[in-house]
């Protein structure tokens, strides 16, 4: 029994032992399961801050942002004798530059106008090639002409100084964000110390995280039943914004503090802050997101961030709370509450006295009424930038390279061409009874010396950035080709000069078998003999069809390419009366090179290229090449600039003043469907289109249409009269002007013209003697040797074999 019993209790002991076993090996493996999820924890730990501390150092050590390319215009130079109007200048400060117009300029980006005489305060700027310093200056405007320019203090004259250029255009990523980079150094002290009076007053103090902030935060919105305050320090807020999103979740939080704290392991604090003064969301511009307190002051203001005061300083911080609810343009008294309660916190902080809150809350919200849209006002030029620069550069480092681009584009030139394109077509529309809108215009201007583009309209409603027709509308152009033609023959210089005598009557040309061209002039008259010079001037179609013939189309085509057009040209006759179709912008290439006495320069809108360093990129120097001589071009110009007073363009010399001597040549195709001018003066070559996109007759010539529109822009052009020089090889030579001979001052009619040495006429007109008649009722006279000479009746000496002659051998 007693066995039995033991029995019993060692099988009860034996059983609670195992289970005791089971137990310890049980709660073992529970502990080494506890410490391998720890390992493998804070391994999964370890790889994910290890993951997220190379993702803060790869983005943050490479390219932090993609900067939209910003394109501007030439900067205004300025020295003594310049040509400047005094309206102009003040055009470009206020509406241009946004400079303020104050009774006495203290700080950058102010100036003070009276009479002709101007104080400015620039702001400087940095220029491929050097830095211009911000300086207060003083210039008087006399006749258009800068009469003295000098710094204000010591009265010290300058030589010559810049003022920085316009912004006239960017070329933007594809997420449509934009920003204006700043420097912490360049940014005024008191938005520093008013951004931590406000979102983070121990900014300097913590790592990245601050739990007191945080748990305050938490205390106040458990009160208040919803969010009322945050606590977020700068340093997350710059990584929620920078490599984040506004997910609400305790992941994102808890990834967002553990980056914080990273970031501020690697970088400097002043580093931190300068990437999120830079990185901030402030407003919204259509597509276009505004980024950084930079671009927000030029957003609101109009102006550089070193030139905001303190009530526009407080409204940008208070858009770092909700940009979209406190819009100024949209929610000015929310906007305004906001502005004070910042100008309050300033105050707690120690950013600002007191006193400098009260006034600051006077001061109204300043905001611009019109914000400046991110969409260029120029969008035509612009298009020529980005053409030019695809020679260069990928379309990626146009948009994410920030770089900048510096022009030759004059903006207020510009923006004249295109009140003028806008006014005149919109005249022309009305006396032609064109339905509204559909008669168009596009006008070219560039530089004589070095083809740099000043100004491109590409239609009547210049803000669109549609159809360019100044680029990319190809029309025939009518007898712009004329001068091309001539010159060839010019060049010719023993068969053609200004004084061959050239067939008026109509002509055929031979095509094919059984094919004949017939063209006639105009006016449908036939003058009889013409001088090459009155053919040109006078835009005759007969004469003109006889000289390319002679020449051979071969030969005309080649030096149409040679002025610069660069269009496939067809090898046709037609093309003598201007049957070809070129763009406004090739037109102004050939009329450049015709117009720089036969240098050909590619037109051009880019100076140079700079990167976000300040480092040049590219510069685009002029080249020049001699492609017509000098002479040749000489006598061809002046005979264009006799098409103004004598010839198809006379009406501008009721348009211009006497000294604004221009040169030019009228084009007009078939049925009235295109009208044409192209000319220059000593300084400008401008090229006017005027026509309907659908083709259809407009009723106007040349000269009733498009020189009309060029005449507008001509009369108010600053610019230097049509004065070439002239070349050695040059000779002016007084002959007759029907005959082409020397003058003789015993009959006949004088007319000046250049030759080239050795081709003018060597023989004279001769002056055939007339009888003297007596009335019946007079005794003749004595005769005496004095008595004898005879009065001259003029008559024409027989020629040698002219140009028309061995012409009309080869029209049937």
């Amino acid at each position: 029994m007693e066995e039995s019993d033991n029995n019993k209790t060692q099988t009860k002991r034996g059983f609670f032992q195992g289970i005791l076993t089971l137990l310890k090996f049980t709660w073992n493996i529970f502990w080494l399961l506890i410490l391998a999820a720890t390992v493998i924890g804070v391994l999964f730990g370890i790889t994910y801050i290890f993951n997220l501390d190379e993702e803060v150092i790869t983005k943050f050590e490479g390219k932090r942002w993609q900067l939209p390319a910003r394109v501007f215009s030439r900067p205004l130079e300025m020295h003594k004798g310049k040509i400047l109007n005094a309206n102009h200048l003040e055009q470009e400060l206020t509406q241009l530059l946004h400079y303020r117009k104050v009774a006495e300029p203290q700080e950058t980006g102010e100036f003070k106008r009276k009479g002709n005489t101007f104080i400015v305060h620039t702001r400087g700027f940095q220029f491929a090639d050097d830095i211009e310093p911000e300086r207060l200056i003083k210039l008087s405007i006399r006749k258009e002409k800068i009469a003295s320019l000098a710094l204000v203090e010591g009265n010290v004259p300058l030589t010559l100084m810049r003022l920085e250029p316009s912004l006239i255009g960017n070329f933007y990523p594809k997420h449509n964000e934009d920003r204006v980079l700043v420097r912490l150094k360049d940014v005024s002290p008191m938005l520093i110390k008013g951004l931590l009076a406000v979102e983070d007053k121990r900014f300097y103090e913590h790592w990245g995280v601050n739990p007191l902030a945080v748990g305050r935060a938490m205390l106040a919105n458990i009160k208040a039943g919803h969010t009322v305050q945050g606590g977020s320090t700068i340093t997350q807020q710059l990584v929620k914004n920078y490599f984040l999103n506004n997910e609400k979740t305790w992941e994102r939080k808890l990834k967002e503090a553990i980056m914080a704290v990273l970031l501020e392991i690697h970088y400097s604090k002043d580093e931190i802050l300068e990437t999120y003064l830079n990185e901030i969301y402030l407003g919204q511009d259509g597509r276009r997101a505004i980024h950084g307190f930079g671009l927000a002051s030029q957003f609101y203001f109009n102006r550089p961030i070193k030139e905001i005061k303190i009530h526009e300083i407080a409204m940008l911080i208070g858009l770092a709370k909700g940009a979209s609810y406190y819009n100024p343009r949209r929610h000015s008294k929310v906007a305004l509450k906001r502005r004070n309660i910042v100008l309050n916190q300033m105050v707690k902080g120690g950013a600002i006295t007191q006193q400098q809150a009260e006034l600051s809350k006077q001061e109204p919200l300043a905001v611009g009424s019109v914000k400046p849209s991110g969409v260029s006002p120029f969008p035509a030029y612009l298009e020529l930038v980005r053409k030019q620069l695809k020679r260069d550069y990928r379309e990626e480092d146009l948009r994410n390279a920030g770089m900048l681009i510096f022009t030759s584009m004059d903006p207020i030139l510009q923006m004249t061409a295109e009140s003028v394109v806008r006014k005149r077509v919109r005249r022309l529309e009305r006396s032609q009874r064109i339905r509204k809108g559909r008669l168009n215009g596009a006008m070219v201007v560039s530089t004589v010396q070095g083809g740099e583009v000043l100004a491109v309209v590409g239609g009547r409603d210049a803000r669109y950035a549609g159809y360019n027709r100044a680029l990319v509308a190809k029309r025939q152009i009518g007898s712009l080709v004329k001068p091309a033609i001539f010159l060839t023959a010019l060049e010719k210089k023993h068969r053609f000069t200004l004084a061959s005598r050239l067939s008026d009557a109509r002509v055929t040309v031979k095509l094919g078998r059984g094919k004949y061209w017939k063209p006639r002039n105009y006016d449908h008259r036939d003058r009889g003999a013409v001088l090459l010079f009155h053919a040109l001037t006078l835009s005759r179609n007969t004469p003109t069809v006889r000289i390319g013939v002679k020449l051979g189309i071969d030969r005309v085509v080649d030096k149409i390419k040679k002025l610069g057009v660069t269009s496939k040209i067809p090898n046709y006759p037609s093309i003598l009366l201007g049957a070809l179709e070129l763009s406004p912008m090739e037109v102004q290439q050939m009329y450049q090179t015709i117009a720089a006495g036969g240098e050909y320069s590619p037109l051009k809108a880019i100076r140079s290229v700079m990167n976000m360093k300040g480092e040049t990129l590219n510069r685009y120097p002029i080249s020049v090449q001699q492609v017509a001589s000098r002479e040749a071009t000489y006598l061809l110009s002046h005979t264009m600039h006799q098409i103004t007073k004598i010839g198809t363009a006379k009406a501008l010399s009721k348009i211009l003043p006497a000294w604004k001597k221009v040169a030019g040549k009228t084009g007009t195709t078939n049925n009235k469907r295109d009208s044409w001018f192209s000319g220059f003066s000593g300084e400008h070559v401008v090229t006017v289109w005027v026509g309907r996109d659908d083709n259809k007759p407009t009723k106007l010539t040349g000269g009733t249409g498009a020189l009309k529109v060029w005449g507008d822009l001509m009369r108010v052009l600053p610019t230097k009269p049509f004065n070439p020089r002239r070349p050695s090889g040059v000779r002016w030579v007084k002959i007759d002007k029907d005959s082409g001979l020397r003058f003789n001052s015993g009959c006949g009619s004088a007319l000046v013209l250049p030759f080239i040495k050795g081709t003018a006429p060597r023989q004279t007109r001769y002056c055939a003697p007339v009888p003297i008649e007596l009335d019946s009722n007079e005794l003749p006279p004595e005769p005496n040797a004095a008595n004898n000479i005879p009065s001259p009746r003029p008559h024409l000496a027989p020629t040698p074999r002219s140009a028309s002659n061995w012409v009309d051998d080869l029209m049937q």
